[in-house]
């Protein structure tokens, strides 16, 4: 049985902290077997994730967390950008297209761009699977919604850590039995629906740190952006 973190974060997402290699070595140290980054709209670093991974005795996933129109999906094993401001739908052909699984991420927290702010219930049954678990939860009632969803439809389900700094990876994970130990291997698994799910909650004090820097990072984010558009524009 293998265990993997389905959702973390780098420092190549406007509100990540730590280098690919400290999320490989927490990764490790809490003995996880394989790690998706998924960052914001970022691939760079869950390509540099897949090129690392053995040093650490991993499996990583390519992928990253797309923002479609509708809120935030996860595209898991691709490794091409998928453009974000697409349609749900449109969002989850084209991670198909790209060879991918399309993976809705904490689909009933509306605050954290969860894509069921924007789409009716129905439209979640075109995913590949639902993130039933994720750490980063107030009272757990989102990820019980998640999981009675998935259940009542029969879709695939998911857990992930959702770490924004390396300590919170491992959090939450989704356990498969694969054929064999290999990005293919698992994410036939997740397809097929042949997933456990567990996880524990971030504890509050790392969720109040983690929530405190994501925010400053994105204002540093911002204003570099737009730094970068008075520049293009004189």
């Amino acid at each position: 049985m293998l265990s993997i973190d389905l959702h973390t974060h780098s420092e190549a997402s406007f509100d990540g902290r730590d280098s690919v290699d400290l999320i490989l070595q927490q990764a490790e140290a809490v003995g996880l077997d394989a790690v998706a980054i998924t960052d914001h709209d970022e691939i760079w670093a869950s390509r540099e994730a897949v090129e690392r991974a053995s040093e650490y005795d991993l499996v990583a996933i390519p992928g990253m967390e797309v923002s479609s129109a509708a809120g935030h999906v996860l595209s898991l094993g691709t490794e091409t950008e998928i453009p974000p401001n697409l349609s749900f739908a449109e969002t989850v052909a084209r991670i198909r297209d790209a060879g991918g699984l399309a993976v809705v991420p904490h689909p009933y927290q509306e605050t954290r761009s969860g894509v069921l702010k924007n789409v009716a219930e129905d439209a979640l049954e075109i995913a590949d699977a639902i993130e039933v678990y994720n750490s980063r939860l107030l009272t757990g009632r989102a990820n019980r919604q998640a999981r009675q969803f998935a259940t009542e439809r029969d879709l695939p389900m998911t857990a992930g850590s959702d770490a924004h700094v390396c300590e919170m990876v491992g959090q939450a994970v989704t356990e498969v039995d694969p054929d064999e130990r290999s990005v293919d291997g698992i994410l036939t698994e997740i397809r097929e629906g042949r997933t456990r799910v567990k996880g524990t909650r971030t504890p509050w004090r790392i969720s109040f740190r983690q929530a405190a820097g994501g925010a400053k990072r994105r204002v540093k984010h911002r204003l570099a952006s737009m730094a970068g558009v008075f520049s293009t524009s004189d």
